[in-house]
């Protein structure tokens, strides 16, 4: 959906937190290798998970990081092919079955994962109305049942950190913001999201990521396609 051109002022901070956490760079292919910190993409995951709606889209403003950047090596087991839809009409009607999933399967790898361990954020956002926002759908209509949804803990499906098996628990800060580590470090170039606007050509977009004393800035960051 396209956005509106007016930002409106309603926002929202939530925590966020996990055992683990991978949030995979994009320039390393074979094995897993996730950023220092979640990737504003992700977190915007995270917070579609809560609450989606054509008529909105969520904008990550900056995130805080609670708990020192650790990491650790995981090895786990991943396949290397997937089913595409042709293999799925083949399937139906022919009746065969294009590759078998079992224990002894030569479509089971294994592939090392460098994640991120004992992770802890806080995620500032705000949300813009889309042109698929009809006239009832105002901003203090979905500022309100963000809250309610936060509030509540309820969610469209689990939210994840970075990747499915890592579970993301969340709630609303509405009190004092819990103190960030206090760090200061380069991230380099980080992914911010993906360009859509051609359905036929997405093109990742990147940003020049620096934590400050445990805050990473993202609203109004120079943006590289």
């Amino acid at each position: 959906p396209v956005e509106r051109s007016e930002v409106m002022g309603y926002g929202v901070k939530v925590e966020v937190w996990g055992d683990y956490a991978l949030f995979s760079r994009p320039e390393l292919k074979t094995e897993r290798v996730s950023y220092d910190v979640i990737t504003p993409s992700a977190a915007r995951g995270i917070l579609d998970a809560i609450l989606w709606h054509p008529g909105m889209r969520w904008m990550i403003d900056r995130i805080h990081v609670l708990n020192p950047i650790l990491f650790t090596n995981v090895r786990r087991n991943e396949l290397k092919n997937k089913l595409t839809k042709s293999d799925m009409e083949k399937m139906v009607y022919s009746g065969v079955v294009p590759f078998q999933i079992s224990g002894d399967s030569e479509e089971i790898m294994q592939r090392a994962s460098l994640m991120l361990k004992d992770v802890h954020y806080v995620i500032e956002a705000h949300f813009v109305l889309t042109d698929m926002a009809s006239p009832s759908d105002t901003p203090e209509k979905f500022y309100n049942m963000a809250l309610r949804r936060l509030r509540k803990g309820q969610c469209f499906h689990q939210p994840c950190l970075g990747t499915r098996e890592c579970t993301a628990h969340f709630r609303i800060v509405e009190g004092d913001m819990p103190p960030a580590i206090d760090e200061t470090r380069d991230l380099g170039l980080m992914l911010y999201d993906l360009d859509y606007s051609n359905p036929e050509d997405i093109q990742p977009m990147f940003f020049r990521a620096r934590l400050d004393r445990g805050v990473m800035e993202v609203a109004n960051c120079e943006v590289f396609r």
